[in-house]
């Protein structure tokens, strides 16, 4: 896929005074189309409408279980040639928003995985020094037309790998890196061999190849490259590796040109079972690229996100490979992915849909037995990025724009929890209505916590249902809703009452009171309202709803005055309350302060 990097300013040419302006407010930085918050239509209604009260009948050990799930099953894949923007300058000049985005998926899971690569890693190369103290350069007198991305060739020093050790001294968080496929007689293994050294058992894969199905499209390999090419490179790689390095390798990675059974059909797996750390794929929902024939409109495709077919049907090509992994006792992850290539799609990639979309998609990959899923981020202009640093220099206080895909990771994190057992059940809820799916999470074969979706729009609260959930065994449940009043709404979400606000706003900390509420039960029944749309995750037992409360106090990372990052404990505050919110305002009304004298003396 093709993943763009570079952000388009959009400052006006308004003569002396909007220079002078725009260079008070640089700091702010530029308008970016990803926070042009443009709302889509939501659908229409169902036709006929759906019933809305009907029951979900939960028991112990039910038949079809999912594998056992990590809570560190969401995690992220993290375009290189961006990966400085979210780590920071330096081990000593850290952002501290990425730390506590990450944070917050650690406090529930237990740990988060994330991968540094994608289309950048091809051409990436590892020095161990670039000019004017830079982590990382793009080689822009290279030609790279011909290639995969929109960006030029990558150097980048073992700073990036000092920093990712360091976060994940602060934040318990595992890493992918990949190795550089376009060149098969230097695969520039100085990547994995410091990457090992560097990171230690906190790199826990290397992915051998990204999307090699796409190579002669991108013109890394001749027009008759096939799987069993890649397999022969891979088995390149291998025997250039040594150590616990030549055990953590990820393949095949493809994503739509070949499907995975003809890697297999190669013999891949049992000729290289020794080396497999895990098979993978990656492929996005849809496609937003432009430069294709019949380029897709965002208002169109927008109804094929709020339903659960979206989740079912495209997870459903690789249950065959997720049972060929279960066979080879190898994991199966996917490797990248999100809404659609090409950045997304503006109001369906950026908004509330997309939350519930993830979320759905998350649980059904769950349940298919993948065993991870990591979702992308790219560059400024990404609609579909999780989380997204601003642009320009700016001190490190500044806010980042946190997306809806982040939501669905949190809400993911907590449905599966940080036991490391929970086991995924599709309840084919309501008739198996696509607008109202529902997800049993066990553990030991017991429900510890219910998923309830409702996709539809509709303001006059006709379509909120309430799902009567019997097989309880408590008095009483827990619930937290994932809210907004539209599926077209864009920013503003909240999860369990907390959000990251809109736009470019967020210290990387939830904002506002812990918001979950108590429901009574009798008889072994409750009766759980989800609104149109929303979603309600249900905990079910006492170690369930225990585990569920994170109202007491959240590590909020700062910069110490060295510059070095810190944790320290701070409760949750609103944003005006927060350190980040009062010293942005401050600097808001100090620049509108300089700019009012500036337009004295002008005029």
């Amino acid at each position: 896929m093709k993943h763009t990097d570079e952000a388009s300013s959009s400052w006006p040419s308004l003569g002396v005074l909007s220079l002078l302006v725009s260079a008070f407010f640089f700091s702010v930085g530029p308008v970016y189309a990803a926070t042009s918050g443009s709302e889509l239509v939501p659908p229409p209604l169902p036709d006929p409408p759906l019933s809305n009260a009907f029951t979900v009948a939960l028991s112990n050990s039910p038949n079809g279980l999912s594998i056992p799930q990590s809570g560190s099953f969401f995690g992220f894949s993290i375009e290189l040639s961006v990966i400085n923007q979210h780590l920071g300058r330096s081990t000593i000049k850290m952002k501290p928003q990425f730390l506590s985005l990450l944070d917050n998926v650690v406090r529930r899971a237990g740990s988060v995985h994330v991968r540094v690569g994608g289309n950048t890693q091809e051409t990436a190369t590892l020095v161990d020094r670039l000019p004017g103290g830079q982590i990382i350069s793009k080689d822009n007198d290279v030609d790279d037309s011909s290639g995969a991305t929109s960006t030029p060739p990558l150097f980048f020093t073992t700073e990036i790998l000092n920093m990712m050790a360091k976060v994940s001294t602060l934040v318990n968080v595992n890493w992918y890196l990949g190795i550089p496929f376009n060149d098969t007689s230097d695969f520039r293994l100085q990547i994995a061999e410091k990457g090992q050294e560097i990171l230690g058992n906190h790199l826990v894969g290397l992915q051998a190849g990204n999307e090699p199905d796409l190579y002669a499209d991108h013109h890394l390999r001749g027009s008759t490259y096939g799987p069993s090419d890649y397999a022969n490179d891979f088995g390149s790689v291998v025997s250039q590796l040594s150590g616990r390095n030549q055990q953590t390798l990820i393949g095949p990675s493809v994503s739509s040109r070949w499907t995975p059974e003809e890697v297999w059909d190669t013999g891949f797996i049992s000729r290289f079972s020794a080396n497999l750390g895990a098979l993978s794929v990656e492929r996005y929902y849809d496609t937003a690229c432009t430069n294709v024939p019949h380029p897709r409109d965002a208002q169109t495709v927008f109804p094929n996100y709020l339903n659960h077919t979206a989740a079912t049907s495209f997870v459903a090509r690789y249950t065959p490979s997720t049972a060929v992994a279960q066979a080879a006792a190898k994991p199966f992850i996917m490797f990248e992915t999100n809404t659609a290539t090409c950045s997304g799609f503006e109001g369906v990639s950026d908004s509330f849909g997309a939350a519930l979309w993830g979320l759905d998609y998350a649980l059904q990959m769950a349940y298919g037995n993948f065993s991870h899923a990591l979702f992308h981020i790219g560059g400024q202009d990404a609609f579909y990025n999780p989380f997204t640093p601003p642009s320009t220099p700016q001190s490190s206080d500044a806010g980042w724009l946190v997306g809806p895909i982040y939501y669905s990771a949190l809400a993911t994190a907590e449905a599966l929890g940080s036991s490391n057992k929970s086991q995924v059940l599709d309840l084919h809820a309501n008739n198996g209505s696509i607008y109202t799916p529902a997800y049993g999470i066990y553990e030991d074969g017991t429900p510890q916590r219910l998923a309830l979706f409702n996709f539809i729009t509709d303001p006059s609260g006709v379509s909120d249902y309430t799902a009567m959930v019997t097989g309880i065994s408590e008095d009483q449940v827990k619930v937290k809703y994932l809210a907004a009043s539209s599926v077209s709404q864009i920013g503003n979400f909240t999860w369990a009452g907390q959000t990251f606000g809109s736009g470019y706003v967020s210290n990387g900390v939830p904002q506002g009171d812990q918001d979950y509420q108590s429901v009574s039960c009798s008889g072994g029944n409750c009766q759980i309202k989800v609104p149109a749309p929303g979603f309600a995750l249900v905990f079910l037992t006492p170690e369930a709803q225990d585990a569920a409360d994170y109202s007491s106090s959240t590590p909020t990372f700062t910069s110490s005055s060295s510059g070095a990052p810190s944790a320290t404990k701070k409760a949750h505050a609103s944003g005006a309350e927060s350190r980040y919110g009062l010293r942005t305002a401050t600097f808001t009304m100090l620049v509108a302060a300089v700019c009012s004298v500036c337009m004295v003396f002008i005029f």
